[in-house]
């Protein structure tokens, strides 16, 4: 197996490139400045002169940083760009040169109404442009037959950690009190989706016909107010000024607005049924990414 990636510095793309490291797995992974939708025909050179077997697509739109969501209603010619052009474009490349392409789409791609968590088969309706844009690359995406298509959870992780430090921010500055979105959501670790990623790359590599669309998430819908509270927790074990506040925690859940959306939660069935992979609890790996905030070898790192 032979990988070229794309957005290897976001979130999940740092996982993953960890994880292939030390598992002395082949790959490439030119920086972010080299693709840009109008740079097709050198974004097709660098490929083409790798010759992978498979080409991973983890660009999107400011994914390092929770206010992605609101920040695309303000930067839609940016996002269009990163989330649905080139998706388009590296569609274009692979099917020219005939290499499968895996995509990480989103779960904005919903309106976030529905009761139950949201499956392959539910008709998207965005409620906002980085939904609509992610949408878009999605549908370019399968213009190419040779393609997986996943969508995650709510996302977090040692490269991810932008909301949880806010939380920890806030009940300090706020003696105890912060605001948080009543909304339903999976937390997902990049760590263990970076781990799916690889599952399935595998069994790419081993011409299994699994083309299509998938959902990858935790075991566990929750609330974020839930979340919230975990976090706050966990920080307390290694932060005074947390746990001596502990006692007079008040989360105040706000109604979602657009973009934001009151459900994001997803069903892992099909990609359960299709590739074995097993969804996992969310709780020890939130443990474990709050902790980093307080080490400082991987806080340096982060």
């Amino acid at each position: 197996m032979k990988l070229f990636l794309v957005g290897a510095r976001s979130p999940t793309g740092k996982a993953l490139t960890e994880i292939l490291r030390k598992r002395k797995i082949s790959f490439l992974a030119p920086a972010e400045k080299h693709f840009t939708p109008g740079n097709a025909s050198a974004i097709a050179a660098m490929i083409g002169e790798y010759e992978p077997t498979q080409l991973i697509n983890l660009a999107d739109f400011i994914s390092g940083n929770h206010s992605a969501l609101k920040r695309a209603q303000l930067m839609e010619e940016r996002c269009s760009a990163v989330n649905a052009e080139l998706p388009g474009v590296l569609a274009d490349i692979c099917g020219r040169l005939e290499i499968p392409l895996f995509h990480l789409s989103s779960s904005y791609v919903f309106a976030g109404d529905k009761k139950l968590a949201y499956g392959e088969h539910d008709e998207p309706d965005p409620a906002g442009i980085y939904g609509r844009c992610s949408l878009e690359g999605e549908r370019r995406v399968r213009e190419l037959p040779e393609h997986i298509l996943l969508r995650p959870g709510w996302l977090f992780g040692p490269h991810k950690r932008g909301l949880i430090k806010s939380w920890i921010r806030s009940i300090k500055r706020h003696g105890g009190e912060i605001d948080v979105w009543r909304r339903r959501l999976n937390p997902t670790s990049t760590e263990d989706l970076a781990t799916a990623i690889l599952a399935i790359c595998h069994q790419v590599d081993c011409d299994a016909n699994v083309w299509g669309t998938y959902h990858y998430c935790s075991l566990t819908p929750t609330w974020e107010k839930e979340v919230a509270t975990l976090t706050l927790e966990f920080a307390a074990a290694r932060d005074a000024d947390i746990y001596a506040l502990l006692d007079r925690v008040n989360l105040i859940e706000k109604p979602v607005r657009a973009p934001e959306v009151f459900n994001s939660t997803l069903s892992g069935k099909k990609l359960f049924d299709t590739f074995g992979i097993k969804a996992k609890d969310w709780q020890e790996q939130l443990k474990k990414t709050v902790q980093s905030l307080y080490d400082p070898a991987k806080k340096a790192a982060a």
